[in-house]
């Protein structure tokens, strides 16, 4: 890209799957998690046709430069929203595309009704987390466990 030449990030939820989406999405996989299996296609399209999840890409032209993953299901207490694997190309930080990713995800977390959103970010993630905070996020007061299953 030229210094003249300019391109906005644009954010689409995923409704379809293609092979070069896939490839495209797998790609960024290994920037999040060094130990996640990279998803395939049949995985990707499961997840974007679920009802209880939107995936959302960031594009910068025709590039793939990040994606994010929203979570929503009802509970007694009400439509709970997370936010998971979110991920921007490291070549794309600083562009934007976190942010507008983040955005998308609150934007159709309200429209659905959810009454809070949450995600946790390891504190390794340093950008990530000075935009979670500015985008109006508070760090809670809570323990987070995890039990691994046998698989």
């Amino acid at each position: 890209m030229s210094s003249t030449e300019t391109f906005s990030v644009e954010i689409e939820a995923v409704s379809e799957v293609s092979d070069e989406l896939a490839r495209r999405l797998a790609g960024l996989v290994p920037q999040l998690s060094s130990s996640a299996a990279l998803p395939g296609r049949e995985k990707l399209s499961a997840i974007a046709g679920a009802p209880g999840t939107t995936l959302f890409v960031a594009r910068l032209g025709e590039q793939v430069v990040g994606m994010l993953t929203l979570v929503m299901f009802e509970i007694p207490t009400g439509l709970n929203a997370i936010i998971e694997d979110v991920v921007v190309d490291e070549a794309a930080r600083g562009l934007g595309a976190g942010a507008r990713l983040v955005a998308a995800a609150l934007e159709e977390a309200e429209r659905r009704g959810a009454r809070h959103v949450d995600l946790t970010s390891r504190p390794s993630r340093e950008a990530a987390n000075r935009l979670y905070l500015k985008m109006g996020f508070a760090r809670r007061e809570t323990n987070v466990y995890r039990r691994d299953l046998a698989r």
